[in-house]
């Protein structure tokens, strides 16, 4: 078992690699990191606050809570550890939970739903504080996942980017994990003893098909071990002459230069 030094130089290794390859961070920046409670999250913001410390730039970090307004919510948890950590934070409260809850017919999934009006909750909070950047935690795994739902279940090739800019064009959206192994965020979430708040919308549900999917990624690891990092690297890799997008590669103007000479 490895201990609590080994497993954060791995996920600092990760964030770093993430960082430089697509120059996530710059001087000046003033980054939002979304803070949901879960071992994603902590993770994210004690590695940018790692980050903060040794970088040879400056740049701000603000944690903000979504308070959903779920029963139950232990609304005191993330504002004593954020304290303690002596980090800034702003907690926003918007009951999204009462409106999926509402919106969302019996037996169907509410992650749709939840994640459109958690965005743009959080997008609007990003351009209440004067943010130019929003750090999320999804990692390898989340990245991994979403491939495999979009191409098996919405018929297009798209998965989580590690930086994009919204559709206002107003905010630069991070994933600093997404070199990060799910595994490893977990081993170091339980070294790290973070006061875990569980969700009771999303991770109730039996019946996603993301958990069928992260199943299936899971025993391809088993049966071949190195796969993930495979199709990580597959992800970095696209030729789209060789796919069937007739927006990306212009078929109807490719010509046989062989015959066209002869």
């Amino acid at each position: 078992m490895e201990n609590i030094k080994q497993i954060t130089k791995k996920l600092q290794r990760g964030v770093a690699e993430a960082i430089n390859q697509f120059t996530m961070i710059d001087e000046g920046d003033r980054i939002m990191v979304c803070l949901s409670g879960g071992k994603d999250s902590y993770t994210l913001l004690n590695m940018l606050l790692h980050f903060q410390k040794v970088a040879p730039i400056s740049f701000e970090i603000i944690a903000v809570n979504l308070d959903q307004k779920q029963p139950g919510f232990p609304e005191e948890v993330l504002p004593t550890y954020l304290e303690k950590l002596g980090v800034n934070y702003k907690i926003v409260e918007k009951n999204t939970y009462k409106i999926v809850m509402d919106k969302t017919p019996e037996g169907k999934t509410t992650c749709s739903l939840c994640s459109r009006l958690r965005r743009g909750t959080l997008y609007e909070a990003a351009k209440d504080l004067n943010c130019n950047k929003l750090a999320l935690g999804h990692h390898r795994n989340d990245i991994l996942e979403t491939f495999f739902l979009n191409m098996f279940f919405s018929g297009k090739i798209e998965t989580m980017p590690p930086k994009f800019v919204n559709d206002a064009g107003d905010l630069i959206v991070l994933r600093p994990l997404a070199f990060c192994k799910e595994n490893e965020i977990e081993l170091y979430s339980e070294k790290m003893n973070f006061p875990i708040i569980p969700c009771n919308l999303c991770g109730s549900q039996e019946n996603l098909q993301r958990k069928k999917v992260k199943q299936m990624i899971t025993d391809w690891e088993k049966e071949f071990p190195n796969r993930n990092s495979i199709m990580m690297n597959a992800l970095q890799n696209v030729y789209p002459s060789h796919l069937l997008d007739h927006n990306l590669y212009d078929f109807e103007k490719l010509e046989n230069t062989v015959l066209k000479e002869s």
